[in-house]
């Protein structure tokens, strides 16, 4: 099933089904349902105005490095980020569709001081600053967690 959800558009659990089917897996919609919410997947839309499930982009070490502050995220943890835009204690960070979620958790998980917590959307996060966090400040603490060019790179 993970293989299936990662490398295709899967957008129902009947389609789901019946690509289990064609391998030789007949399973029931309640068993699918469960093994979908274990895998914590989540149904995102497309740019096709579909929709499509996606597994969340975290693993067991790397949470625990993140909720320790031991690691920098590397630029390859996180493929979809796009652009980052801070407006007073609100961060604004735009991702590829479907990964604003994987890259919230990692966020909140970092329990940085300087970021209250995140709420993301489909390709779009807000994260609320602490109060009286500097731009500056933010922007060192996002470059540990972002692939930034460079944390002067963005609009002052």
């Amino acid at each position: 099933m993970i293989e299936l959800i990662t490398t295709r558009c899967i957008g129902s659990q009947q389609e789901m089904a019946s690509l289990l089917a064609e391998r030789g897996y007949n399973v029931t919609q309640a068993t699918l349902s469960r093994d979908l919410k274990i895998l914590k997947t989540t149904k995102v839309p497309t740019d096709r105005g579909t929709y499509m499930y996606i597994l969340p982009e975290s693993n067991t070490l790397k949470d625990k490095l993140l909720s320790k502050g031991a690691t920098d995220i590397n630029a390859n943890f996180q493929s979809g980020f796009i652009s980052l835009e801070i407006s007073g204690n609100i961060a604004v960070i735009k991702t590829r569709n479907g990964y604003a979620p994987g890259l919230a958790y990692d966020i909140d998980m970092s329990n940085s001081p300087e970021i209250l917590g995140t709420i993301p959307g489909s390709d779009t996060i807000f994260a609320v600053l602490a109060e009286g966090v500097s731009k500056e400040k933010a922007l060192k603490v996002f470059s540990k967690l972002l692939p930034l060019k460079t944390p002067y790179s963005l609009k002052k």
